[in-house]
């Protein structure tokens, strides 16, 4: 024994000293993807990842042997710097997408200029630390240029011994991790529409390589996977999509042809209508609203990278974004079904408003496509300066310019349909001083008896967002009292909706909840003041208000009420069609009147909630949303595969073209009854 052992320890010494590039290169990338995982999902260990990326670094680095030993740095070097702008690009896209990069992307590169001061913002130096790898090897590499270790490496010419030797080892990695893996994972890895699953089941090198093929193959062929596409969307709108939730109710029809404006209120989440500090809300004029109109208190965007985009696309047409890439940009000139085009159909004048760049997420030519007839973009409001918000003309400003454009379009128009996309709550919430003055402060009396006044918000992500989301409640408030003053608008029926969450972290959004303003502290987990806070709460968290209001108060009472089915944004359009008289067969959403507490609503990473649980498809876990709640064996099972099927058949519209192509044939199907 003590044989074998000293002639394996020579050999692992004989290795590493004929192999110092090659496994200083193995390290340092091994430990880049660990750091990764770290500053992405929290953690470190998990076996198969680790696994399979030391597989890939270790084929990736077989093929260095091909070069002679002195040429061998710079292959090295080159696949270091790889690796290094790999783990950096999605460390920073998970921080602010939770979501992994994708090459399908680069297209929407230019709309990174708009918003890179949220992205800058959650930028830490730590993040930078990745550099650090190619730095070292080529330290490495200076050192042991000075012996003569590439002329005794040319020497012993033990090529081929070395790669047999890698080879095996790569081999049994990825046996073992894809011997390991399930149907699931084989199918994930095939789709690629869940990428945080796939980078956290099959590493970060194996995740971009796969990405990097999904999003190459289509654009060799249009017709790749559209036979298997075509075929999803036949079956599952002639043989699964339930049509019993197709049936009226008593909103159908029953703003028929009467004026409709979509209000996009940017990143206005729904905790903040429970907040008020001295005795002001945050949001008085939507909290109003919700009063007077009907409010959807469980509503939820579906947003993937396109955010904003995402939520326009989403609402209009009641598909799902894209799986990869953003439609406005890479999918834009598709054919869709859409809320303007069937007004457009039913004699509406359509129009879209947004005081940004006509090009932001390629609007222009989106808008369109979508159905807008006439656009009012950045150039149709007059501004300087000082009175942009980040993104564009502050909300307050572009209302005020906005009036005069919708009195021309109510005298001159009958019935018309447009939307509202204001602006001035995006991220980053940095412009304090632009903000309209929100008293933060909390004064409490202290052992002494003395009165104390802290302003522990000040400065902070959560204080800066809600005084921001205040002021844009205000200017909102002022564009409701020009509504409620004028003698217009009287059969105009107004949507009010969050487009998106404000990206708050889940430690941002434990700090506004458990801050004890009179210790500095957390509350402790013992205190009953103490709310607990988990990832699930934090995704629950994002809900978004939608209201759906008149000023007449005949209409205001017929509606008013409050709603608490769980909805998605994929849902708007169906109920909305039902109200105004039009119905789209290729919605992926339901009228949530017709379809009520049975809804499911996806996102496009493969979770999903429903009024019982939120399922968490990457851990496979979930969460009960009430006491007591006693699930079926096949319950979980049963949505998991609807919320597959939902992104499947929405993605293959999306990228197959296939209500054009196949959506006369399966109307014809389904109106025979075949």
């Amino acid at each position: 024994m003590k044989s074998f052992f000293k002639k394996v320890k020579k050999s692992m010494v004989n290795y590493f000293m004929t192999n110092k590039l090659f496994v200083s290169y193995v390290v340092l990338a091994f430990i880049g993807t660990i750091i990764a995982r770290f500053f992405s999902f929290g953690h470190t260990i998990f076996l198969k990842a680790q696994v399979t990326d030391l597989a890939m670094i270790l084929l990736i680095g077989l093929f260095g042997y091909l070069f002679k030993p002195k040429n061998r740095f710079r292959y090295y070097l080159t696949w270091l710097i790889i690796f290094t702008l790999i783990e950096t690009i999605n460390v920073i896209y998970y921080k602010f997408f939770t979501s992994f990069a994708s090459f399908s992307e680069i297209a929407t590169l230019g709309q990174t200029e708009t918003v890179a001061g949220s992205i800058f913002e959650k930028l830490h130096i730590i993040n930078f630390v990745y550099v650090l790898s190619p730095v070292i090897f080529y330290l490495t590499h200076l050192r042991i240029s000075k012996t003569n270790y590439y002329t005794f490496i040319e020497k012993i010419n033990n090529t081929k011994k070395c790669v047999l030797g890698v080879l095996i080892a790569a081999f049994i990695c990825l046996a073992y991790s894809f011997g390991t893996a399930t149907r699931t994972d084989y199918s994930r890895i095939a789709k690629q529409w869940n990428r945080v699953y796939i980078a956290d089941r099959f590493g970060f090198i194996l995740y971009q390589f796969n990405d990097l093929v999904q999003t190459l193959t289509p654009k060799f062929s249009s017709l790749f996977g559209y036979e298997d596409a075509a075929r999803a969307f036949e079956n599952y709108f002639i043989n699964e999509r339930e049509t019993k939730y197709n049936t009226k109710n008593e909103y159908t029809n029953i703003f028929k042809g009467k004026n409709v404006i979509f209000v996009h209120m940017e990143s206005i989440q729904t905790f903040l209508m429970d907040y008020k500090f001295n005795g002001e809300e945050v949001l008085p004029t939507v909290n109003k609203l919700a009063s007077e109109g009907m409010f959807f208190e469980n509503f939820y965007p579906q947003i993937s990278t396109g955010t904003s985009s995402d939520t326009e696309f989403t609402l209009l047409t009641s598909l799902m974004p894209a799986a990869s890439g953003t439609v406005f940009v890479s999918y834009y000139n598709r054919t869709y079904n859409t809320i303007p085009k069937y007004l457009k159909d039913l004699g509406y004048t359509t129009f879209s408003m947004h005081g940004n760049h006509a090009s932001m997420w390629n609007r222009s030519k989106v808008h369109p496509k979508l159905g807008y007839q006439k656009m009012y973009f950045e150039e149709s409001f007059k501004y300087t300066d000082d009175d942009v918000i980040n993104l564009g003309i502050n909300d307050s400003l572009f209302f005020e310019q906005a009036m005069p454009i919708l009195e021309n379009i109510e005298n001159e128009n009958s019935p018309y349909m447009g939307t509202i996309i204001t602006l001035s709550n995006h991220s980053p919430f940095t412009y304090t001083d632009k903000y309209l003055p929100y008293d933060l402060s909390y004064t409490y009396t202290n052992s002494k008896g003395n009165k104390v006044t802290t302003n522990y918000l000040s400065g902070t992500a959560a204080g800066n967002y809600i005084t921001s989301a205040h002021s844009a409640d205000v200017a909102l408030g002022e564009f409701i009292d020009y509504i409620n003053e004028s003698d217009l608008f009287n059969d105009t029926i107004f949507v009010f909706y969050g487009d998106h969450e404000s990206r708050l972290s889940k430690s941002e959004m434990n700090y506004l909840i458990n801050y004890n303003p009179e210790t500095g502290n957390l509350y402790d987990k013992n205190d009953q003041r103490y709310k607990a806070y988990d990832n699930f709460d934090h995704e629950l968290s994002k809900k978004t208000p939608l209201i759906i209001w008149s000023k007449n108060k005949n209409i205001r009472e017929s509606i008013n009420k409050k709603v608490s089915y769980t909805m998605g944004m994929y849902d708007v359009m169906p109920t909305i069609g039902n109200m105004f008289g039009f119905s789209n067969p290729f919605a992926m959403g339901h009228d949530i009147f017709s379809i009520k507490n049975n809804n499911t609503v996806v996102f496009p990473n493969g979770n999903f909630v429903t009024n019982k649980v939120y399922y968490n498809n990457v851990k496979g876990k979930y969460k009960a949303l009430k006491p007591g709640i006693v699930l079926d064996e096949n319950y979980i099972k049963e949505r998991t595969d609807e919320a597959e099927r939902i992104l499947d058949v929405s993605n293959g519209i999306i990228v197959h073209n296939l209500i054009k192509k196949d959506g006369s044939n399966v109307l014809n199907r389904i109106e025979s009854g075949n």
